[in-house]
């Protein structure tokens, strides 16, 4: 099995033919069959739909049927002596319940309702979350690969350094410190070739974590890539949409409200309550014979005195109401804030796109220049194989920063509020099917 597992690691970080690559959405869709944290809020939005039901049945009539047998044995002093009677009587009762005015239930009626509303929020909020993180664990290893991808290039290159080093200083045209530097240079990317490697390996067994099985090999990004600037451009329309459709502003904003109606619930205990209830009961046997009993009436009752346990709960309810008020405000400033961090990320990572796409270009003729004059001895080894360091150091990086943009380009609108599907399908749009 661990053999098995390695083996797809290794095919995973190789790679394969871009007609067998998982894209984006294919990644999607395992995971929602296969991740546990999604399957686990599915449930939980199950079961908290339940709640309106059993809410709605407080204020609904309760039927109840019941029955009894009984057996009587009764000794009577006569003049002739004691005498035995003995019967049986069975009794059958069907009764029904309605409450009139109860307070208190139809509060809790709501709060159920408001609970129901709260699970599909919170599933909503774990959907979105599926999104982000399956396209960081993605994008997470599109990036270790790159960068490894990178490292074996620049060993290659480095290798190469080191052999015209070793051949020019057999000839006599360089000195020992040109092939000592290249063969310092050569060890230490071999170093960071096993840590790219295993940054690798880590990568991808967090994507499998969530998706339950290795999709294989990932379709890249197409080269050079554009990608877009978010709509609306304006960051304070972002925070405005993140204050009110923030996932977490509105879980808050529905515990609020909850809060609210406890503290007219725990008043309710003060308040009389009015019940209509009807009955009829058929027995059979016994002293008084056969009969039938039908009962329909009204009864109320009005609370005197709870050993002040009732306005204990209200000074509870109305303390409760200012934490769910100030766990509100505290939702909608880490949305914005959220939403700040996110839409500063894509600015900023678009911008170090466009750099990095520059300095690579930059990178790639100095690299050319170093070698000319290496060739002709203005130049010497160190130079070229700092050369070589900076274009793939820079190729990392710039990998690294699309990566991120759009990812935080997922962020941004999870933020806002408004992550869905499709945006993942833009996403997917750019890569290489």
């Amino acid at each position: 099995m661990r053999k098995t597992y390695l083996a797809l690691l290794a095919a995973g970080a190789l790679g394969c033919s871009p007609a067998y690559a998982a894209d984006l959405m294919q990644v999607y869709k395992q995971a929602l069959s296969n991740d546990a944290q999604y399957a686990s809020a599915r449930a939980a939005q199950i079961a908290g739909q339940e709640k309106v039901v059993q809410g709605r049945s407080l204020v609904l009539p309760t039927v109840g049927l019941s029955g009894n047998v009984t057996r009587s044995d009764t000794d009577f002093l006569a003049s002739t002596g004691t005498v035995n009677r003995s019967s049986t009587s069975r009794e059958i009762k069907i009764a029904l319940s309605q409450p009139l005015y109860e307070p208190a239930r139809w509060e809790q009626y709501e709060q159920a309702k408001l609970a129901g509303a709260l699970s599909e929020v919170q599933f909503a909020q774990a959907k979105q979350e599926l999104i982000l993180r399956v396209a960081q664990a993605y994008f997470d290893v599109l990036t270790a690969q790159d960068t490894l991808e990178a490292v074996k290039a620049q060993k290659t290159a480095t290798a190469e350094q080191l052999a015209s080093a070793k051949r020019n200083f057999e000839v006599g045209t360089q000195t020992i410190t040109d092939t000592h530097e290249a063969q310092a240079r050569y060890d230490l990317i071999m170093a960071q070739e096993f840590a790219a490697q295993a940054d690798l390996d880590i990568k991808r067994t967090a994507l499998l974590q969530i998706t339950g099985q290795d999709p294989g090999a990932l379709a890249p990004l197409r080269a050079n890539v554009s990608i877009s600037a978010p709509q609306p451009a304006k960051v304070e329309d972002w925070v405005l949409a993140a204050e009110k459709q923030n996932t977490g502003v509105q879980s808050a904003d529905i515990a609020y409200n909850i809060a609210k109606s406890e503290i007219k619930r725990s008043r309710a205990g003060h308040m009389p309550t009015v019940d209509l209830f009807a009955w009829h009961s058929r027995g059979r046997g016994g002293l008084s014979g056969d009969n039938n009993n039908n009962t329909i009436g009204v009864q109320w009752s009005v609370p005197l005195f709870a050993g002040h346990a009732i306005t204990s709960k209200v000074r509870e309810s109305i303390a409760q109401e200012d934490k769910a008020r100030n766990d509100l405000e505290s939702a909608k400033r880490a949305a914005s804030f959220g939403a700040r961090q996110a839409f500063l990320g894509v600015s900023s990572g678009l911008a170090q796109v466009k750099a990095l796409e520059a300095a690579e270009l930059s990178s790639k003729s100095a690299l050319d220049s170093n070698k000319l004059g290496y060739q002709v001895g203005v130049r010497i080894n160190i130079d070229v194989l700092n050369a070589q360091q900076q274009v793939y150091s820079t190729r990392k990086d710039l990998s690294r920063a699309r990566n991120d943009t759009l990812v935080n380009g997922l962020r941004l609108k999870s933020a806002a509020g408004t992550l869905k599907e499709e945006d993942l399908a833009q996403i997917n749009a750019l890569l290489q099917n």
